[in-house]
């Protein structure tokens, strides 16, 4: 068990307004229109549904049980409710939805270390842009990764952490040796990020193969949207912030 609990802030020159808004409607879409439950009427309505991303058509669907063939073992799906927007704007709604508080205490505290220092080096705008694009092409990635399986096509999905992930890529882009305090097994230690985010990546990718039970299922975790977030974060952070090379130099 290893959790990041803080950063080196000191080249931090601007108030990272921008993260604080992020996380702050993330905390008010769960207590307000999620009502605090990832079972909510909201939530089945604004959440991405990969075969809804892929037909362009909304999808009301009642609850309804599937039976696995492969293992005779059957599973409940959730019911789909009418989208009151373009189903193409739910990869933005499902950006600020989660379904537990663990799951939303996780993601902002990941985004409440990692991301102020991408828009102190990015700006306000660009910061804003730079997320939601990580966060559409992640989810864009795990729909890719769902059409072929027409159980995952039709389970939601949301969350912040794809657009997180792509924090995250950046970071280790942009700040590979800034040092990053975590709790390890019930001790503090300080590591550079790039072992921090490095054994969070390959996290992702073993869990996301299967490699830790569930066979390849996820545990519910779309774990494509974590890799194809953090890989966008590591190729985007280089048109968003061209001269990272040269900037590089005071962190190393």
């Amino acid at each position: 068990m290893f959790i990041p609990i803080a950063d080196d802030n000191s080249d931090r020159t601007i108030q990272p307004y921008v993260n604080y808004i992020f996380i702050a409607l993330n905390i008010l879409v769960w207590i307000v229109a999620q009502q605090m439950t990832g079972d909510s009427h909201f939530t089945f309505a604004y959440s991405t549904v990969p075969a809804e991303i892929i037909s362009g058509a909304d999808l009301i669907l009642p609850m309804r049980e599937y039976v696995v063939t492969a293992t005779g073992q059957t599973v409940a799906m959730p019911p789909l409710y009418e989208t009151n927007i373009h189903v193409y704007l739910t990869m933005f709604t499902s950006m600020f939805m989660h379904g537990s508080w663990m799951h939303l205490a996780g993601n902002m505290l990941y985004l409440w270390i990692f991301g102020d220092n991408i828009e102190n080096r990015l700006g306000h705008k660009k910061y804003i842009f730079f997320y939601l694009l990580c966060g559409v092409i992640a989810s864009l990635s795990h729909v890719f990764s769902s059409v072929m399986s027409p159980i995952n096509a039709e389970i939601p999905s949301l969350g912040a952490s794809g657009a997180i992930s792509g924090v995250l890529g950046a970071y280790l882009m942009l700040f590979p040796s800034k040092k990053v305090k975590m709790l390890v097994v019930g001790r503090i230690m300080q590591v550079p990020s790039y072992v921090a985010l490095g054994l969070w990546i390959v996290l992702q990718i073993v869990s996301g193969l299967g490699l830790l039970g569930g066979g390849g299922a996820g545990g519910g975790v779309a774990y494509a949207a974590h890799i194809g977030g953090f890989i966008a974060g590591l190729i985007l952070i280089k048109f968003f912030d061209p001269l990272k090379k040269n900037k590089l130099t005071s962190y190393t």
